[in-house]
């Protein structure tokens, strides 16, 4: 494949007549970890879930490793390689973690036995309680089980969606070592989260979005303390 591994050129989208999404355009190469900021209401859940088809979109196009997305299902885009942990994590709560995981496996048997074992690597609090039901776990290791949920996909892209909401200090920093930890094995990143601190520290670059567009796009490592009070409290920032 050549070119970036998602294109996304002047997306729009939204909810009953509201514009949530106005003309978005980025790209994302493949294994980058890209963390996207801005304030509630700035378009972040939207675009992720435009992204994987959950929000039908209403101008732009989106391709992801060389497809046109535009009027495919989200199943067959998660088979195309988009993972997606949405927020709040919405695990099956009477099914087990195992089962939960199995449901969501595209490989094969063999194969998805590997897929298992490496969820397991990454969440070792899981595999003790493979057999035991979602509602039994904490909050911390159901986010665990939602993002093992999408890996199961061997997602080429992950979407994430607030993935520390809920938790406490420690299990966040604990959910971010392995959010680091999966985008440097070579799975690109889309990190949308409201702890601008951990998601600049898990990624190389950022996006700002501030009611609905992009206001910054550039190195995580280089963005300035005031462009990001900006996009936060809702004044105009530097477009790029």
């Amino acid at each position: 494949m050549t070119g970036p591994l998602l294109a996304v050129d002047g997306l729009c989208a939204g909810y009953g007549g509201l514009t949530a999404l106005d003309r978005v355009s980025f790209t994302l190469e493949a294994a980058e970890p890209v963390a996207l900021l801005g304030a509630n209401g700035a378009g972040k859940s939207t675009l992720l879930r435009a992204l994987l088809g959950l929000v039908p979109a209403s101008a732009g196009r989106v391709r992801f490793a060389g497809t046109d997305l535009n009027g495919l299902a989200a199943e067959r885009r998660v088979r195309l390689g988009i993972g997606y942990v949405p927020e709040g994590r919405r695990v099956f709560p009477g099914m087990s973690v195992r089962d939960n995981l199995e449901v969501a496996g595209v490989a094969a048997r063999g194969d998805r036995l590997e897929d298992l074992e490496r969820v397991f690597t990454l969440f070792p609090q899981l595999r003790g309680k493979a057999g035991e039901a979602a509602w039994r776990l904490s909050g911390g290791q159901q986010q665990m089980l939602a993002i093992g949920r999408a890996l199961m996909v061997r997602p080429r892209l992950l979407l994430l969606d607030e993935p520390s909401l809920g938790l406490s200090p420690a299990l966040a920093a604990e959910v971010f070592a392995t959010i680091a930890s999966i985008a440097a094995s070579g799975t690109a990143v889309l990190l949308a989260e409201q702890s601008a601190a951990r998601a600049l520290a898990t990624a190389s670059r950022v996006m700002l979005l501030r009611l609905g567009r992009v206001v910054h796009d550039g190195p995580a490592s280089g963005v300035a303390a005031q462009t990001l009070r900006d996009a936060f409290l809702g004044r105009a920032g530097a477009r790029t």
